[in-house]
């Protein structure tokens, strides 16, 4: 896993620039704290910071095809799964090999198939590569944007990186947000391509970004297709388990530490149990995996419920340690660390957004930190929920019914940070437009019953956009502290065959994730297979919620943060008493302080 940048500009030489690709590549070095490199060309300048995982020697970038006079350069991050069967078919083609790395598997598989490459590649990645020949400059992003790929356009061509920052490192291109870039961060929609910096663009999930001296051209190479599904249930139950096994053995391999993440949900156990299985197989009875929970050290005395909590994680994840055999630690935080400034700037500059969770983005961002300590890669359980229909939206028939995103019966404007109704942002008309043209894009089949009709947009609207946010958080949190963080969930094979299996097979149970539980079976405890749907843990300490309160007055203090915030629906947050501050309430007050540590570090010009 590593940070990639670089520009390609038909107007200037970047070779009497190399302090800017400098520059831009340094901004990634959190990404990437084992190494760096640039490579500078008449037409293009690309950069690289690398976090070692794979033939530690071999895998150095920006990589070129030939040390002398390259025709190709590529900068890569990610994991590419089936790279040992990829070497093995380009062997046979007649390709070389100079490492045992999977980033020069990417590269010569780019020399065979060109644009095409990305169909072959099974994994999370996003990279850019630099055609000498052609002229030509290809971005390519995974099928379910695990891997992040922001792009902008500069004299001449255009800039990429993993994240902004390291495009506001180009002289031509500075941090400026006007009011789509609010309408987009406050609507809680998710889209991928704009984004909250002017200017600024992703680079689609399942898409790729072509740019030569004819222009620029995008296009998707992958989408999700509603297909006829043909197994019964045990054939189904059976092809589950063995998709989410395949995912796992292939998301093992590592020439570093490597751990698990184990929050004691039915998803992350599943998952555990497969690893170690694999693990045991390969190194002996004896292998034990680690893996991780988070905790408070408020919480086994002191747990509040709320919308999206049901109960205390921790006896659960150390039951399934134990159950699994693992080598268990959880990682117990005082609630009172995540209000420490440093901490939360930290957050929200590995972000670079001022949408986020607050504290569940704090904790997150310390636990990997404590894992960095003994691992540099960690597997997790997130997508589960979308692939297998686990949120509460599936089956509650108010979502159901309702015309609008099903997580806004969730979160809503209770937990979004009011803002000033003078910037006349007119979001509500903003969520229906983007209504209307997210459903337009579901796929669907003819004769499909009304119910299977309408799950199939809600996991529709789940996969390619509540997903999105989540791994957008899992990927800045994690690189920011050095780690690796994999999703076997998102293996794409996984992903299309549970969207084309019926509703009636994913709740044959009358229950959430009925396919993962019956896939699950002697895999995890009882108390775990059958447990509710549970949300990643928060702190619900008084002394939390005060000094939040503290810093939200804080932040209104500032003439820019109260130009965007409204004063007025605010007021209830802070007057509540700290006992009783409600978990949506609480989340605007952490919004506030966010908008402010945002403002603050990016200094961005406001185009409103």
């Amino acid at each position: 896993m590593c940070g990639i940048t670089g520009w390609v500009s038909f107007h200037q030489d970047p070779r009497t620039q190399a302090p800017v690709i400098e520059a831009m590549t340094a901004t990634l070095t959190p990404r990437g704290p084992d190494a760096g490199g640039v490579w500078l060309g008449r037409r293009a300048a690309i950069g690289h910071r690398r976090l070692a995982v794979l033939d530690i020697a071999g895998g150095v970038q920006p990589m070129t095809d030939r040390p002398d006079a390259p025709t190709t350069v590529l900068t890569y991050s990610g994991e590419i799964y089936n790279h040992h069967e990829l070497r093995t078919q380009l062997t046979v083609l007649g390709h070389e090999f100079r490492t045992r790395s999977d980033t020069e598997v990417v590269l010569r598989a780019y020399a065979e198939w060109g644009e095409e490459v990305a169909g072959h590649l099974d994994g999370m990645f996003a990279f850019a590569v630099w055609d000498e020949r052609a002229q030509r400059l290809l971005l390519v992003r995974d099928r379910l944007g695990v891997k992040p790929l922001f792009w902008a356009e500069v004299d001449g061509g255009l800039a990429f990186a993993s994240e902004p920052k390291a495009l506001f490192a180009h002289p031509e291109l500075r941090p400026r947000v006007d009011a789509d870039g609010l309408r987009e961060a406050y609507s809680l929609l998710f889209t991928t391509g704009p984004t909250v910096w002017s200017g600024v663009r992703e680079v689609e999930p399942g898409g790729l970004l072509l740019l030569d001296r004819d222009g620029m051209r995008e296009r998707r190479y992958w989408r999700l297709e509603a297909d006829a599904h043909r197994d019964d249930r045990d054939a189904t139950v059976a092809r589950v388990h063995d998709l989410v096994s395949t995912a796992a053995r292939a998301q093992l391999e590592a020439d570093v530490p490597l751990c698990s993440l184990l929050s004691g949900g039915i998803d992350s156990t599943v998952l555990t149990a497969l690893l170690a299985d694999e693990l045991r197989l390969r190194e002996g009875p004896d292998a034990r995996i680690r893996s991780y929970a988070v905790d408070y050290s408020d919480q086994a005395e002191s747990f509040t419920g709320d919308v999206l909590r049901t109960g205390h994680d921790t006896p659960y994840a150390t039951e399934a340690g134990a159950f699994l055999g693992t080598d268990h630690s959880t990682v117990v935080l005082d609630p009172r660390a995540l209000l420490d400034p440093e901490h939360r700037k930290a957050v929200v500059v590995a972000r670079d957004s001022p949408i986020g969770v607050g504290d569940m983005d704090t904790s997150l961002y310390l636990l990997f930190g404590e894992i960095r300590k003994h691992s540099t890669v960690a597997l997790s359980g997130e997508a589960a929920d979308e692939v297998f229909g686990g949120y509460p939206w599936f089956h509650n028939p108010k979502a159901l019914a309702a015309p609008t995103f099903p997580w806004l019966l969730v979160t809503g404007d209770e937990a979004a940070m009011p803002l000033n109704p003078e910037l006349d942002l007119r979001i509500g008309e903003f969520r229906d437009d983007t209504y209307r043209t997210a459903l337009a894009a579901v796929p669907h089949l003819d004769g499909e019953t009304p119910t299977e009709h309408r799950q199939r947009e809600l996991q529709h609207l789940s996969l390619t956009r509540w997903l999105r946010q989540l791994l957008h958080r899992k990927d800045r949190l994690s690189m920011a502290q050095g780690l690796e963080v994999r999703v076997p969930y998102c293996d794409h094979r996984l992903v299309e065959y549970a969207f084309t299996t019926p509703w009636t097979l994913k709740s044959f149970d009358g229950r959430e994730k009925s396919l993962l539980r019956a896939a699950g079976t002697g895999l995890a405890p009882d108390s775990v297979l059958h447990r509710p749907k549970n949300h990643y843990p928060a702190t619900h300490h008084p002394d939390y919620n005060r000094g939040l309160q503290n810093l939200a007055r804080d932040a209104l203090a500032d003439d820019t943060v109260r130009s965007l915030a409204d004063e007025t629906r605010l007021k209830p947050c802070l007057d509540t008493p700290p006992g009783h501050l409600e978990w949506g309430h609480r989340l605007r007050l952490e919004r506030v302080v966010d908008l402010a540590l945002w403002l603050d570090h990016h200094q961005p010009e406001l185009a409103l």
